[in-house]
């Protein structure tokens, strides 16, 4: 795998257990506007077969952001999720709350001690609220692929989106209830760890993205009391989390945030919408050198999601020449778009799930062609 030729050089980031080069390649984001993850598989594996992922459907209400990733964590409770007044929040005022905290705790113990015991355990997320992990692994283990990917991605949804989405009767975030925080970062830890895991059944270098919408808040009035330092930590234990496990830890955010925060936590991958926010980023050219220069990777969000006249108006020429407009901002000797490229991965802005089918497929296409005209431009 490796190669003389400094094109072809395997990038080694500080976290990972298994050689990795990015170069360019397209991976996507995750969600997908489709109800049979048999047909999503076979559309990412057309679009991203070099890295391909496990679809989520959102149309189906245990598929959606907070309910995927929520069993097993006991301050979380779920109402009558499939029907229209359904609802997710958490309550820690059960009567047998403090024996389930006690249950979830040991278990944890049980995982951080002994990693094999993650794979049964409550940890797991089930094959009802993600078929298409599921799906994905059998295809891989299958052979059911037309080349061998250079890795393979999942996601899993961030504790700090978790903890601001989820509130109590009254209208307040986890966020800010110490037991519900603590809990919630602890069971995604494990449930990334968990995944990445089960990834690694394929053979192959796994990615696990941290999905974090909700750090676009950071900074408003909406977050005012939120410490950032605090926020680093959560994200960093999940990421430490994934690094035991072997894989690689990604985090994708689809709007402007704290980018300092990001780029000097111990992520290895960073994810965002750079056709609409890459200026807020490429500010902090220093923070961004270093960030590179230790290794980190960026998944350059190129393809834009968020706008359907976006999505209408672009091509596959214009987008690899707002790539290269971009990138040249972030030249340096010894840094040249080359080198640049890469240590990245061309992807969509943010999923897919909210778009129309044919503007779905449009997106795909897009990251494929994109990042196949800029490979073979420049490396």
């Amino acid at each position: 795998m490796c190669c003389a030729d400094e094109h072809h050089k395997i990038t080694k980031v500080p976290f990972m257990t298994t050689p990795f080069t990015p170069s360019g390649l397209p991976v996507l984001i995750g969600s997908l506007p489709l109800s049979d993850h048999c047909e999503a598989l076979e559309l990412i594996f057309t679009a991203t077969p070099e890295i391909p992922l496990w679809p989520q459907l959102p149309g189906n209400p245990l598929e959606q952001m907070m309910p995927q990733f929520a069993e097993g964590i006991p301050c979380i409770r779920e109402e009558h999720l499939t029907s229209p007044e359904g609802r997710i929040l958490f309550d820690t005022s059960g009567p047998d709350f403090e024996a389930q905290q006690l249950a979830f705790y040991e278990d944890y113990m049980a995982a951080q001690e002994q990693p094999d015991t993650l794979t049964a355990s409550r940890f797991r997320v089930s094959r009802e609220r993600a078929e298409g992990l599921y799906q994905f692994v059998e295809h891989l283990q299958a052979g059911r692929v037309a080349s061998q990917p250079a890795a393979v991605k999942g996601q899993v949804t961030g504790p700090f989106t978790m903890l601001t989405g989820i509130k109590d009767r009254l209208g307040r975030a986890g966020y800010y209830d110490d037991t519900v925080r603590e809990m919630t970062v602890k069971g995604i830890a494990m449930k990334a760890a968990w995944q990445a895991h089960f990834l690694s059944a394929s053979g192959l270098p796994v990615i696990v993205f941290i999905d974090e919408p909700a750090l676009a808040g950071l900074g408003s009035s909406a977050f005012i009391s939120v410490d950032n330092a605090a926020v680093q930590e959560m994200l960093n234990e999940v990421a430490e989390a994934i690094h035991a496990a072997g894989a690689l830890a990604g985090l994708h955010v689809c709007a402007n945030t704290e980018w300092e925060l990001l780029l000097t936590s111990k992520i290895d991958i960073l994810s965002f919408d750079a056709y609409s926010f890459f200026g807020k980023l490429a500010a902090l050219g220093a923070e961004l050198h270093r960030y590179l220069d230790r290794g980190g990777i960026l998944a350059w969000g190129g393809i834009p999601t968020g706008n359907a006249a976006d999505i209408d108006k672009e091509s596959a020429d214009s987008l690899a020449q707002l790539w290269e407009a971009q990138a040249a901002q972030l030249v340096k000797p010894g840094r040249e778009l080359p080198a640049l490229l890469r240590q990245m991965l061309i992807t969509p802005s943010c999923g897919t799930g909210s778009l129309s089918r044919a503007r779905a497929e449009k997106v795909l296409e897009l990251t494929k062609a994109v990042s196949a005209q800029l490979r073979e431009k420049h490396l």
